[in-house]
């Protein structure tokens, strides 16, 4: 039998597939697509998952094949980037999914994960043991556990019967690569004019792209089936709707589209199955941060799926994955919702819009915005009274290397100044290192594998019910 079964293959699947090898657990990844897909829906990495790459060592292969670009900003309005960021991340990586996709993809394969493509999973039923996935071909899968990361038509969500409440789709938006004949100068010299009026509309060199340019284009109505890639005719239609001209494309090599639709699962969990990324939440590509979204669930589950599996999760420690990070997609939800009213075309909607751009202005309100779009301003709720306890901890630098450095493989961390404490009984989840980072302020911090601080403080206080209430009992 297996452990856990990843359904999905893409960035959510991986990342959660890599956190659980890193505990040793035995994970299958199910990938209905025999190939990875060439479609690019996202184009970077915000802070929050720029920083976790880096705790698991990943960073330096994305920087490789990324750009880094400045923050700040809100549904395209421009400003500044705020002072004083609680990050040594402090900017956007530039990088296609297809990319992310694939060094995802290969760091679960090192790791170990059985990754198996080109097959469906066409249902699933579960005991008190484990969970039996069925696929189309017929064979069948064991594990103790399952989890959906399938997207936003998730099989697993819907073999569940979970609800997924929220507002369909009310405009789509075209999205492709393909080849034209205009000069590039002229392309950027027309997009920079119509989204002056309209900022659903792009359309630009792809780096790297061999001449191929990306376009993104307001489609023509909502599309009934949205497993139907649109067709190439609307594109030229749509440009010339909106640029006055098709630039004289051709040649496409992928062409998608994407809505509006704004929608959260009515739970994560049901018995052995678990929903991550797209499978629990769907919402508007504005900010760029759905796949950000589904790569942090992963991180916040996979350490607690494993601790489970392995045997020495504290009772209740599993469902924390649904109390913390539904509230987080709800947040995005929402922000996205207001983005997509700031970025209308409509009057009232242009109103609020500078409106907003004059409160922006304001540096805690940049500050603000600048924060719930990267996930710097995640923080949940771990009681404790002091005020590190729930942030995530940033890099800092240590008399030998850095603190993320010491975090590669996925373990807890108690970071010690004093050199008086100890996790002793918790060796096996938690390293301790005694060393000096004048840059937190405090004596000594217990950190969770996911980088979120647990415990606080200058003595021993509190830090065992602390090891015991996150990684269960001592060994």
């Amino acid at each position: 039998m297996n452990d856990v079964i990843v359904v999905g293959g893409g960035p959510t699947g991986m990342m959660l597939a890599a956190e659980l090898r890193l505990w040793g657990v035995r994970a299958v990844v199910v990938e209905k697509d025999a190939e990875p897909t060439p479609v690019v829906r996202s184009l970077g990495l915000h802070v929050r998952s720029i920083e976790l790459m880096d705790r698991r060592g990943l960073l330096d292969r994305f920087l490789e094949h990324g750009t880094a670009h400045p923050l700040g900003g809100f549904a395209g309005i421009p400003k500044p980037e705020p002072e004083g960021l609680d990050t040594a991340h402090g900017y956007v990586l530039g990088i296609p999914q297809t990319v992310t996709d694939r060094l995802l993809a290969e760091r679960a394969a090192e790791l170990g994960a059985d990754i198996r493509r080109g097959g469906a999973l066409a249902g699933l039923s579960q005991d008190g043991e484990g969970v039996t996935a069925e696929l189309d071909d017929g064979r069948t899968l064991r594990a103790r556990y399952l989890v959906g990361c399938d997207g936003g038509r998730s099989t697993v969500r819907r073999a569940l019967g979970i609800g997924f409440p929220g507002e369909p789709s009310t405009n789509d938006t075209l999205l492709g690569e393909m080849e034209a004949t205009a000069p590039v100068d002229e392309i950027v010299s027309v997009m920079t004019e119509v989204r002056k009026t309209n900022l659903r509309f792009a359309a630009g060199p792809v780096p790297d792209g061999g001449g191929r340019i990306r376009v993104v284009v307001p489609s023509e109505t909502v599309a009934g089936d949205r497993t139907e890639p649109p067709a190439f005719d609307e594109f030229r239609r749509q440009l010339r709707v909106y640029a006055g001209t098709d630039f004289g494309v051709h040649a496409p090599s992928w062409l998608s589209r994407f809505g509006d639709a704004t929608r959260l699962a009515e739970r994560y969990r049901l018995g052995r199955v678990l929903l991550a990324g797209d499978a629990a939440h769907i919402h508007p590509p504005l900010g760029g941060q759905g796949l950000n979204l589904g790569v942090q669930d992963a991180v916040n589950l996979g350490w607690k799926l494993a601790a489970e599996v392995r045997g020495h999760a504290p009772a209740g420690l599993l469902d924390t994955y649904a109390t913390e990070r539904r509230p987080v997609a709800e947040s995005v939800l929402d922000n996205t919702r207001a983005q997509s009213v700031l970025i209308s075309t409509d009057p009232g909607a242009q109103a609020v819009r500078r409106l907003f751009a004059e409160l922006m202005d304001f540096p805690e309100v940049n500050r603000y915005l600048v924060e719930k779009v990267t996930a710097l301003g995640v923080r949940y709720d771990l009681g404790g009274g002091h005020p590190l306890v729930g942030t995530h901890l940033r890099d800092v630098p240590l008399k030998e290397g850095r603190l993320y450095e010491r975090m590669h493989g996925g373990r807890g961390l108690l970071l010690d100044r004093t050199g008086a404490l100890s996790a002793a009984g918790w060796e096996d989840r938690v390293d301790h290192i005694v060393d000096e980072s004048g840059e937190l302020g405090v004596a000594a911090v217990l950190v969770r594998p996911d980088g979120h601080v647990v415990w606080a403080g200058d003595d021993r206080n509190g830090l065992t019910e602390r090891l015991e209430e996150w990684f269960g009992p001592a060994a």
